[in-house]
């Protein structure tokens, strides 16, 4: 068994895995004379991996910051971002689902990631909490033409998986020069991920929504900002469509200046 057995390998897996200490010497492979790894070992092990990751996902943060300022128009960004590289979803997704709607709107929504349906069609809110958002858009006198939507992710996690930081911080960088462009007099944030991801912080959806909030450009302008539930999570949790209509509400009456 010995023989056959690559313990480099298995001790790298182990290391990689977070495991950092060995219990019962005696049982399984080890009990055939291998020594267990000592903490350090596999900490010395696991950093190189570790550090090759960080510094990658960094690298592909600054290439996608350069790119967002090297933009310009909203057209421009869309080729920049549908060329670019650094985000490993690109890799599962079908499609990169770039922003739409009105490019002179006055009110940006802002989703966390395109679903099944969006990624096979290629355009944010096309599924059934797409459809759910135009009957509360209409319910309010709004169309979606009369907004622009976006996602803070352009492409489609695996089985709709929550994203990881480092998948949102590469992919931000293109939602914010979205912003930039459209310059919306509002911004509503569908979901606490989408809350978290541009306003920078941690706070349940059960805490943010119903205020108004602030979200500044790079540019120093200061643009309100809304947090609201995500319609899928209306569409699993009906009761709480009273909320969203209040919300709706709220944004109907601050853009007509009440």
């Amino acid at each position: 068994m010995n023989e056959n057995l690559d313990i480099k390998n298995v001790l790298d897996f182990y290391a990689q895995a977070g495991v950092d200490a060995t219990f019962a010497p005696s049982a399984g492979f080890l009990s055939e004379g291998i020594t267990p790894p000592t903490p350090q070992a596999a900490q010395n092990s696991a950093r190189p991996a570790v550090t090759a990751l960080a510094q990658s996902a960094v690298s592909a943060g600054k290439s996608a910051r350069d790119l967002c300022l090297s933009a310009s128009s909203l057209n421009d960004l869309r080729q920049k971002l549908e060329n670019f590289e650094g985000c490993t979803l690109k890799l599962s997704a079908k499609s990169t689902v770039f922003g739409e709607g009105n490019i002179n709107a006055p009110i940006m929504f802002v989703g966390e990631a395109p679903g099944a349906d969006e990624d096979r069609l290629g355009r944010p809110f096309v599924g059934r909490s797409g459809q759910l958002l135009e009957k509360m858009l209409a319910a309010v006198g709004l169309k979606r033409d009369d907004v622009y939507i976006t996602n803070v992710l352009p492409w489609r996690p695996p089985g709709n998986r929550t994203p990881t930081d480092s998948e949102v911080a590469v992919c931000l960088p293109f939602l914010k020069r979205q912003i930039e462009f459209i310059r919306p007099k509002l911004i509503v944030l569908l979901g606490g991920s989408a809350a978290n991801a541009l306003l920078d912080n941690s706070d349940s959806i059960s805490r943010l929504r119903g205020h108004w909030l602030n979200y500044k450009t790079s540019e120093g302008v200061e643009i309100e900002a809304l947090a609201t539930f995500h319609p899928a999570f209306l569409l699993r949790n009906p009761a709480q469509k009273a909320k969203a209509w209040t919300d709706f509400m709220r944004i109907v009456k601050k853009l007509n200046g009440n």
